[in-house]
């Protein structure tokens, strides 16, 4: 009966990311966050009750990584879409002559987000960190962004433009060869730490910004791991 547990977590995962769309498609992006936030949860505690009750499988492996591009990949790119649709209704772009076809481009996030996945599955470098942008921190950045701009009714000319560049820019991240830290800490001293403390620190007044906030703690997160990589590397 116990090795059933994890799957069904990870299958909790998996049925937040389609609520998450549900609510993207309908337009109401701060609840598609929201699911997009539970399924982060379950993705957290699938894999480590799967280790504490030693019942780790091939197959949850799969459905691990298929449950994270619904919830992590799929679900942002609906949210993407919806507001892409939307914004291009009423701002006066020059790139919403492409009305019909431009939100489809959010989709692309979809594809690099399953490339992730699978790179990741393959990857023994990332056991103790990451190497490119994780896709549950893609997904929260997107449905924060998203959620915040539509929260307070910002559109403004060339938005369109802003968020196009923005999909590319995520999807290099989540393929890149950039280390990025991992929150895990073998000790709590401050020596082998100090990203880890610095990141944590800093991202208190961030707290402070609403829906906005977790969209710039992601922000932040991409930059520090970049600064700290080429520091180490130089």
């Amino acid at each position: 009966m116990k090795k059933h547990i994890p799957n069904t977590i990870t299958c909790l995962n998996l049925i937040s990311g389609c609520i998450a769309t549900y609510w993207a498609f309908m337009g109401d992006y701060r609840m598609a966050l929201l699911f997009i936030i539970i399924g982060a949860v379950f993705d957290f505690f699938d894999g480590m009750v799967a280790r504490l009750l030693h019942v780790s499988s091939p197959i949850g492996k799969e459905l691990d990584s298929l449950a994270d591009d619904i919830t992590f990949g799929f679900a942002p790119s609906a949210i993407i879409f919806s507001y892409l649709d939307e914004s291009c209704a009423v701002a006066n772009s020059t790139l919403c002559t492409l009305h019909s076809t431009l939100p489809f481009v959010a989709f692309i996030l979809a594809a690099f987000s399953a490339l992730r996945l699978a790179k990741f599955n393959l990857d023994e470098r990332q056991a103790l960190g990451f190497i490119g942008l994780p896709t549950p921190a893609n997904a929260l950045f997107w449905g924060a962004l998203i959620g915040g701009l539509h929260g307070y009714q910002i559109y403004f000319d060339g938005m369109e433009w802003c968020v196009i560049v923005g999909i590319f820019i995520s999807s290099y991240l989540l393929v890149s060869e950039i280390p990025m830290f991992a929150l895990k800490f073998k000790t709590w001293g401050w020596k082998g730490n100090e990203i880890k403390y610095i990141f944590l620190l800093t991202c208190i007044p961030m707290l402070f910004m609403g829906v906005f906030g977790l969209a710039a703690i992601i922000a932040w997160y991409v930059i520090l791991s970049a600064v700290n990589s080429y520091l180490l590397k130089n």
